[in-house]
């Protein structure tokens, strides 16, 4: 078998899912076709409809593209078998049904950002940086019933540094997952289309982690700074939804006024605090806020209805800051 004869469909619909698209044209792997999510509305009034990031690589590529509204409708999935694909690639996309992973010859596989078992779910950067982890990474897998549960192909582990936010893991993955994607089509060719595979629940990774972690969908109140728990936690929830969707807090005024307040970057000072969760204390230009044991610095910041911009900055636009709370 060689690389020419997999006929493959790609499935993806964010820029995370473009790298690897990328990676499959020009190493002149046969794509033909591309399946993404319906275009989305924006603008004030939802009056313009915007093509995913993969839509517009896969037209500037002459590639066919499908956009079901359904994966099971039946036209769709008529559409798609007529391609004839014998392999499914998919980067960052919906569930797919089992009528759609399983049509090709060879099977489906997904590229996951981090490294199954753990941070199964829809958000696995984010929560592999909030949870602190120091190491991360990429893993391919063949699609069944459940989610991100599959037989393991490949994996690649990636390092977090502590001052990492997920901007940075983000940018490691996305190229990090185009390259396990080559590998993993090599070794799909190299054995004829059934490359070894282990069970998830065999893996080395799961006998080494008894206690599994999750990685859920994130949503608005999911990014609420809790200032209860201990700097080091606080820190790495911000940089872990950082810069995006970005962590908040509510800033209080001596009268009671409350404002979102988003923070985007902190660094810890290691000063011990037995002040009030919340408080605020100024030392020259620096902004500290308490966590349950130590004051942790504000760097990078943005109010309600104004441009982030740096601690400095915003303190030097503020009068009485110590006076304020952060709840």
């Amino acid at each position: 078998m060689t690389k020419d004869d997999l006929r493959i469909i790609f499935m993806g619909t964010p820029e995370f899912a473009v790298e690897t698209l990328k990676a499959l044209v020009e190493n002149e792997y046969h794509v033909v076709a591309v399946v993404t999510q319906p275009d989305k509305p924006v603008g004030r009034h939802g009056s313009v409809l915007q093509p995913s990031a993969v839509k517009q690589y896969a037209l500037e590529k002459g590639l066919p593209v499908l956009q079901p509204e359904k994966m099971k409708d039946p036209v769709f999935v008529e559409q798609l078998r007529s391609y004839q694909a014998n392999l499914q690639v998919v980067v960052a996309f919906r569930m797919l049904p089992e009528i759609v992973w399983a049509m090709p010859e060879y099977g489906t596989f997904n590229v996951h950002a981090a490294l199954l078992p753990q941070y199964r779910g829809a958000a696995p950067i984010n929560w592999a940086v909030i949870n602190g982890e120091t190491q991360t990474g990429v893993t391919t897998f063949f699609l069944d019933h459940d989610i991100d549960t599959g037989r393991i192909i490949m994996q690649i582990p990636f390092d977090i540094p502590d001052d990492a936010d997920v901007e940075y893991v983000y940018d490691g993955l996305m190229h990090l997952g185009a390259d396990i994607c080559l590998k993993t089509l090599e070794a799909i060719v190299a054995a004829d289309g059934h490359p070894v595979s282990v069970a998830q629940e065999n893996s080395q990774l799961s006998t080494l982690n008894s206690q599994l972690k999750p990685a859920p969908k994130i949503f608005k109140e999911t990014c609420e700074i809790d200032w209860s728990k201990t700097a080091k936690r606080v820190y790495d929830f911000i940089r872990g939804l950082s810069p995006y969707p970005g962590a908040w807090t509510t800033l209080v005024t001596p009268e009671g006024k409350e404002t979102v307040l988003k923070i985007f970057k902190t660094r810890k000072t290691g000063i011990k605090t037995t002040a009030e969760k919340g408080a605020i204390s100024i030392e020259g230009k620096t902004l500290m806020v308490a966590a349950v044991d130590e004051w942790l610095a504000i760097e990078e910041l943005q109010l309600a209805g104004k441009k982030r911009m740096s601690a400095r900055d915003f303190l030097n636009g503020m009068k009485d800051m110590e006076s304020y709370i952060i709840k």
